[in-house]
């Protein structure tokens, strides 16, 4: 197949149901990890075409989610700084922190910037030469390589302006955690695409060998997720837990090794803090030695008082699948997109957000 309709085509989609349904006898709970798969899931109505044996519950795959409370907090010091101008994604200037959001500090007169990627922000360290440019760098190993390539050219060219606060998480950690936690039992994993095509399909191998349950890494489309969905099925049923890679177009079994080589270059592992799952070994990326200028944090120390979670917020129970957004008391109510509580409801990976937009009220309304 090369073009998108193919993958959305409605009689290949009912024949792969129809697989799906005749293979599973038995109730299972299957846990997608990226946030894009869980904004698919709804968008293509995919939850309510499963049988009911198969239960799917969103995992912690959304780097503004996850970034813990702390962590927003040091990220809005470092906007209000003399002469720093702050680089970031769009979808993180309304996520709450303790004290407001960036959009407000920009507001306020704070010099916060949105840009497309961290070369972006080497771009507006050379033409400002006399001030500091900060790129808040959040997100998976989908776009640390990217970070380390704009890290890579600043040292380079001997940039002295252009440094980066790393919030960059590892997936496969998390999962970890998560099981480990044993909060949720669940029976298979649906791993996540464009990760993987950075870290490969081997990188989820822990699963089948350390837990005994099978993942299945899978793409965007209907026909990708139901794809992998089948995969994780006839695993179960099979009882033989291994990694099977449904969206073979993109990732390998090594992954993007360039992509990793300039990762392991400038980053170096360390434990990160998680929101909804705390502290988790070996799941952040900081810079390694001799890259120190370029950590933000150490150019620009900042204070903070304590970061305490948006009261009554169940975004850290959703990120470990341990609730549903509409379970949330403030879902909807006291928090929606256009005045979220939690990141879990602006980010655009976000599970609430995707509960918000995709729900059936809203959904028929649509086709009214």
């Amino acid at each position: 197949m090369q073009y998108i309709d193919e993958f959305r085509n409605p009689e290949a989609i009912g024949k792969l149901l129809a697989r799906i349904r005749s293979r599973s006898s038995r109730g299972v709970r299957l846990m997608e990890f990226c946030g894009g798969h869980t904004h698919a899931i709804l968008k293509f109505g995919l939850r309510r075409l499963l049988p009911p044996t198969i239960e799917l519950l969103s995992g912690p795959g959304c780097p503004v989610c996850v970034t813990s409370q702390r962590d927003l907090d040091t990220a809005m010091a470092l906007a209000m700084t003399d002469g720093v101008i702050l680089t970031t994604f769009g979808d993180m200037l309304r996520v709450p922190g303790t004290k407001g959001n960036l959009q407000e500090i920009k507001a306020l007169g704070g010099d916060v910037r949105i840009v497309y990627s961290s070369l972006d922000a080497l771009t507006m360290a050379r033409a400002n030469p006399g001030r500091q440019v900060v790129f808040l760098a959040v997100g998976f190993e989908t776009t640390a390589p990217t970070v380390a390539a704009a890290i890579l050219s600043a040292r380079a060219e001997g940039l002295a302006n252009f440094s980066v606060l790393s919030l960059h998480k590892l997936t496969p950690p998390a999962m970890k955690a998560i099981l480990d936690a044993g909060e949720v039992k669940l029976a298979g994993i649906l791993g996540p695409g464009h990760v993987t095509t950075i870290i490969g399909s081997r990188a989820w191998e822990f699963l089948p060998a350390c837990h005994a349950i099978p993942c299945a890494v899978a793409g965007f489309e209907p026909l990708d997720i139901l794809e992998g969905i089948y995969a994780l099925v006839d695993m179960i049923e099979s009882g033989t837990p291994r990694v099977r890679n449904a969206y073979a177009r993109s990732v390998r079994p090594e992954g993007n090794l360039e992509a990793q080589r300039r990762m392991q270059q400038v980053f170096e592992v360390e434990e990160a803090q998680w929101r909804g799952l705390g502290p988790v070994p070996s799941s952040g990326l900081g810079l390694r030695k001799g890259f120190e200028s370029f950590d933000a944090l150490l150019r620009f120390p900042v204070e903070l008082d304590a970061s305490p979670e948006p009261k009554g917020c169940r975004c850290g129970e959703v990120l470990r699948g341990v609730a549903q957004p509409p379970a949330c008391a403030l879902f909807g109510r006291g928090c929606t997109p256009e005045n979220p509580v939690g990141p879990c409801m602006v980010s655009g990976e976000g599970a609430c957000g995707a509960h918000w937009l995709y729900r059936e009220d809203r959904m028929l309304e649509g086709t009214g």
